[in-house]
């Protein structure tokens, strides 16, 4: 196999970063107290134990701290370091990887976690097992993938049809339908018995004490547990005792039950909760979730948004500074491309395609020969410029910054119609959307530029919907130059091929609308310390501890 490059140099972590935008100093100072239950809060509840499967972000959060993963992302530099992997090599040409594994690692059942357990945890992975009900989660994420090649007991090679640059990052995701190995004997299971919690054996620094679907989730320390990623710098065991995951769906309760003592820390704070919380003596910590912005995928196959006019005028036609000023918080920002601020090769088009122009909005509708009606909204050939929007509430932002920006379209013609519900209700219907939404708005966790070919190409998840039928839109230039992004780990190459990108869905053919950039933002006790935000925005709790010990 010919050589690439081999990461043996851990990259330091600045550990303020790691927790967030207005984390503590004294935490990292202070010496960490062992033992106590740490109370969590989230909006969302975990639907099954099994990590490979879960798709919110509960379940993905909690999933991170049972299992690990073959490196850690550097969530300040994006940089790919060492973890379950000691290090690695690649092929010139990006289709084989090979990982040399930690001698010492071991899943909760005492099983070791070797090459034969990463071959069969990628194959279950990406292909799934009928006869299991196991469903393919991972072909999204391992594009191309075909196998992988047991080496020795300690060095696997895994191996991709076409080259696969984004695959390094892969090998490090924490967010949805992620990669955590599961052992052996969990792999048998079928997906029905993985509801069983203590059928789930994972390597991470926690296990699971007990799961109550849609109430709570604990976890309890995993004994022996001595290998997070280098990087954090800690050395040993979790600091908790356990971790109680409490679904609140209901923002004011989460608040209450924090004031209250009722629990210690929260996830999915409300934005008008923050300044108050903070006043009372609340730490409020966060980081931007990298992947794509909070955007509108325009439906570029479906009238009206089959017209490029519409798709332009929607970008240009809202007030980015009026969401700024009534809707988000300092914890977060608007967006001025699609991809969120810190992926590699973010570009700013906040004075050109996403500027808040209204005036131009309306001349471009004009010349597309969209007419105001008698009620102001636009029509053309005798039919309204109606505009349906399917968007999630998983995010406390996203309803009032849609109803911003709706309010914002109609004043030029464009009547923007809000369906915004709960993850299971939206997925059923994405289901549906090619044919009956003009938009889907949600954003995709992954810091990687090669989100935008999972979002956006026509070869694999085309939010667009583009095909034949969408006019003016060229499929090969689309597909090829996201492809791009997959064949070069060279930075200057791939930063070009990212803008390239981003000019494409952005500016040339306007196949998105990006409104803001989502934060996960947590409240905390003043004795919580050490909670992680990783480089997906997920939280990982084997640095934490509670100061009262309790």
């Amino acid at each position: 196999m010919a050589a690439g490059l081999v990461a043996v140099l851990i990259a330091a972590v600045v550990v303020a970063l790691v927790r967030g935008g207005g984390a503590d100093a004294e935490a990292g100072a202070s010496t960490p107290v062992r033992g106590g239950t740490l109370r969590f809060a989230l909006i969302d509840y975990q639907r099954s134990p099994d990590p490979q499967w879960g798709t919110n972000y509960a379940e993905s959060l909690i999933g991170n701290n049972i299992t690990d993963k073959l490196t850690w992302q550097d969530p300040a530099t994006g940089a790919i370091t060492p973890w379950l992997a000691q290090s690695w090599e690649y092929t010139k040409d990006l289709t084989e990887f090979t990982f040399h594994l930690r001698p010492d690692v071991t899943f909760s059942d005492g099983t070791p976690f070797n090459a034969q357990a990463v071959k069969a945890n990628f194959d279950q992975y990406v292909h799934g097992d009928p006869a299991l009900g196991i469903l393919p989660n991972g072909a999204p994420l391992l594009a191309g993938y075909q196998e992988t090649k047991v080496v020795d007991e300690h060095t696997v090679t895994v191996r991709f049809a076409k080259p696969s640059a984004s695959f390094l990052q892969a090998s490090s995701f924490t967010a949805n339908a992620q990669p955590g190995f599961l052992s052996l004997s969990t792999l048998k299971l079928s997906a029905q018995q993985r509801t069983d919690p203590k059928k789930i054996i994972g390597t991470g620094p926690f296990v699971y004490e007990s799961w109550e679907p849609q109430v709570k989730t604990v976890l309890a320390r995993r004994q022996g547990y001595h290998w997070a990623p280098p990087a954090l710098h800690h050395d040993g065991e979790a600091y908790l005792d356990k971790v109680e995951f409490n679904t609140v769906p209901e923002a004011s309760v989460r608040t209450g039950s924090l004031v209250s003592g009722a629990i210690d820390a929260t996830l999915d704070v409300s934005t008008t909760d923050e300044k108050p919380l903070a006043d009372q003596g609340f730490q409020i910590i966060h980081r931007g979730v990298s992947g794509t912005a909070i955007h509108f995928a325009l439906n570029a196959s479906l009238f009206p948004t089959d017209d490029l006019a519409v798709r332009k005028a929607i970008q240009l036609g809202w007030n980015r500074q009026t969401i700024e000023k009534t809707v988000l918080t300092p914890s977060y920002s608007i967006a001025k491309s699609i991809l969120e601020p810190s992926v590699p090769g973010y570009a700013d088009y906040s004075g050109s395609a996403l500027k808040y122009d209204p005036d131009q909005a309306k001349r471009l509708l004009d010349q597309a020969g969209w007419a105001p009606g008698p009620d102001g909204i636009r029509v053309r050939d005798g039919r309204k410029l109606t505009v349906k929007l399917l968007g999630i509430n998983n995010l406390v932002a996203n309803k009032p910054a849609y109803e911003s920006v709706q309010q914002d379209l109609r004043a030029i013609g464009i009547d923007l119609q809000l369906t915004v519900v709960p993850i299971p209700d939206y997925a059923a219907q994405q289901a549906k959307a090619k044919d009956s939404w003009n938009v889907t708005a949600a954003n995709r966790s992954r810091n990687d530029p090669a989100v935008l070919k999972l979002q956006f190409s026509p070869a694999s998840g085309n939010t667009s919907y583009l095909s034949q039928a969408s006019p003016g839109v060229d499929l090969n230039e689309v597909t090829s130059t996201l492809g791009k992004l997959e064949t070069t780990l060279d930075p200057a190459q791939r930063a070009q091929y990212t803008k390239a990108a981003q000019d494409l869905v952005v500016d040339k053919y306007a196949l998105v609308n990006p409104v803001y950039n989502p934060s996960q933002v947590i409240a905390q006790a003043q004795y919580v310390h050490g909670i992680l935000f990783d480089a997906q925005s997920r939280n990982h709790f084997v640095d934490a501890w509670k100061s009262d010990g309790k």
